[in-house]
């Protein structure tokens, strides 16, 4: 049975703890109007990463998502390679990380929980070309969120925000970036209407290249005072298919108010 290496692929980018790194596509951003945000104090300190711990979301704290730790998978942001400079934020949210390097900052595996169709099936490989596909797509349907929190000194947090919003302008045409070894490469980064959460949010969605069929990826970063809380979303099912996603508002709307 002939299966394509776009499928494999996609299987493959969910079949870990969440392996970013494997699709590190680029967002495109929006942001909500500077003018109504509430200035973090110059003189604020960061949290430690024992208290933003206790402000991150866990499991049974949003309904129909299971939360867990990242482990072994994080990120490592002294891995996080770009084409561009100016890219460096967003290839960093899109690896699972804050924006910009932080005094503190801790991570989470927000993933939709919902039954996996292939589980009635004897064996993937003992369906045929149609319904193995079928299958794959509607087992692999579900928001997979990579959420961390980060805490800032002083304008840390105001400045991470900016530093997304101008990249969102200087990569507007693409770059390549990702993990070191799994460079993926992002043909477009396009504004998105963001949550309104916090004191101010930027969105954005990434077109990336996935053994050349066009696939999007979506990412919001929130500032609730000096902490961030940044969210990237994949759903290959939804990539597959050709179906619209989001980043899940009920993840949002969860974490927003353990920080309010």
């Amino acid at each position: 049975m002939k299966r394509s290496s776009g499928v494999r692929t996609c299987a493959l980018a969910v079949g870990g703890a969440l392996s970013l790194a494997l699709i590190t596509g680029c967002s495109a951003g929006g942001s909500k109007d500077d003018s109504g945000s509430k200035s973090a104090s110059p003189s604020v300190r960061a949290l430690s990463a024992a208290q933003l711990k206790q402000r991150i979301l866990v499991q049974g704290e949003v309904d129909g998502y299971k939360v867990n730790a990242v482990g072994e998978g994080a990120a490592v942001r002294s891995r996080t390679r770009t084409s561009d400079e100016k890219c460096r934020p967003l290839a960093y949210v899109l690896t699972g990380l804050a924006p910009a390097d932080a005094p503190a900052e801790i991570g989470r595996t927000v993933r939709e929980d919902k039954k996996d169709p292939t589980d009635d099936a004897t064996s993937l490989d003992d369906l045929a070309d149609g319904k193995f596909e079928s299958a794959l797509k509607d087992s692999l349907d579900l928001d997979v969120t990579s959420l961390d929190l980060s805490s800032y000194d002083g304008r840390g947090a105001e400045d991470a925000v900016q530093a997304v919003s101008a990249a969102l302008k200087d990569c507007a045409a693409g770059f390549t970036g990702g993990t070191a070894g799994d460079e993926q490469k992002i043909t477009k980064v396009t504004a998105a209407r963001p949550s309104g959460t916090g004191d101010e949010s930027v969105a954005f969605t990434a077109t990336t290249d996935m053994d050349g069929d066009k696939a999007p990826l979506h990412a919001e970063v929130v500032r609730h005072g000096n902490i961030l809380a940044t969210y990237f979303t994949m759903n290959i099912g939804a990539m597959m298919a050709g179906k619209t996603y989001t980043v899940p508002p009920a993840v949002i709307k969860a974490q927003a108010a353990k920080l309010n």
